[in-house]
């Protein structure tokens, strides 16, 4: 399981077409700061139906995005 899990099933149950959080957001349903390994985990993301489409480093702010994927791995149960 990986360490952005929890981030992932948080995307998920929201269920929005496109949902932005600020780098503090993460931390906080995280428990810890994101890095430059969330550029190599995020591809995990499209398992659960999101995309992550724009990340800007200003503003601190991580744009995740529904994908037209019809077949989602991780169901939560």
């Amino acid at each position: 399981m990986s360490k952005y899990f929890p981030l992932w099933l948080f995307i998920k149950d929201k269920n929005l077409d496109n949902l932005t959080l600020t780098f503090d957001e993460i931390k906080e349903i995280l428990k810890f700061d994101i890095d430059h390994s969330f550029l190599k985990y995020k591809k995990e993301l499209l398992d659960y139906g999101y995309e992550v489409k724009k990340i800007k480093m200003k503003e601190k702010t991580v744009l995740f995005e529904k994908t037209n994927k019809n077949e989602v791995m991780y169901e939560r149960k």
